[in-house]
């Protein structure tokens, strides 16, 4: 088979014009972006990319691939696993709000806020020094860069994993 070299690379800069101006959601934004692809792998796995892809609004707190690997080994391979699939939607729908939520709506203080996971509460700490997210066990996690607006809502990446679990996310 013959490539046309003219031909690929015009139909190559088709794309790339058709991609840049194409609308952007939070999944398009974070399966761009090297730093989420654990993030990515694991919204795939649950069955949550068309959800995420979808109108909105919705706030992600994105994890690194760092507070992913973070984790006691072998917990994000067990979650990954199709039978602890509902276990991996629920820590995922965890770090979803259904607002479009920038840095600057969070009130100042500790406050409760409800995520998709509605069995479950964060704890967002907003403050002049930045804002943190105490999940359910008492850990907390840093937003390490705020409000990458996507079509479809925002983005927080932060610098943990955040996990559901028995005690209430405030102090």
């Amino acid at each position: 088979m013959t490539i046309n070299l003219k031909t690929a690379a015009l139909a190559a800069a088709v794309a790339m014009t058709a991609t840049a101006g194409a609308a952007k959601s939070i999944v398009d934004i974070a399966a761009g972006d090297e730093r989420f692809s654990t993030l990515v792998a694991a919204v795939s796995a649950a069955g949550l990319v068309d959800t995420l892809s979808g109108p909105g609004p919705f706030t992600v707190y994105a994890p690194v691939n760092d507070a992913f690997a973070a984790l006691p080994e072998g917990t994000v391979e067990e979650l990954l696993k199709p039978e602890n699939r509902d276990q991996l939607v629920a820590v995922l729908t965890y770090h979803v709000d259904d607002r479009e939520l920038a840095a600057s709506d969070f009130a100042e203080g500790a406050n409760y806020y409800k995520p998709v996971n509605t069995a479950e509460r964060l704890c967002i700490d907003a403050s002049s020094a930045g804002v943190s997210i105490t999940d359910s066990t008492g850990e907390a996690a840093n937003v390490i860069i705020a409000n990458i607006e996507a079509d479809n809502g925002i983005i927080h990446v932060i610098d943990k994993v955040l996990l559901p679990g028995a005690r209430p996310a405030c102090h």
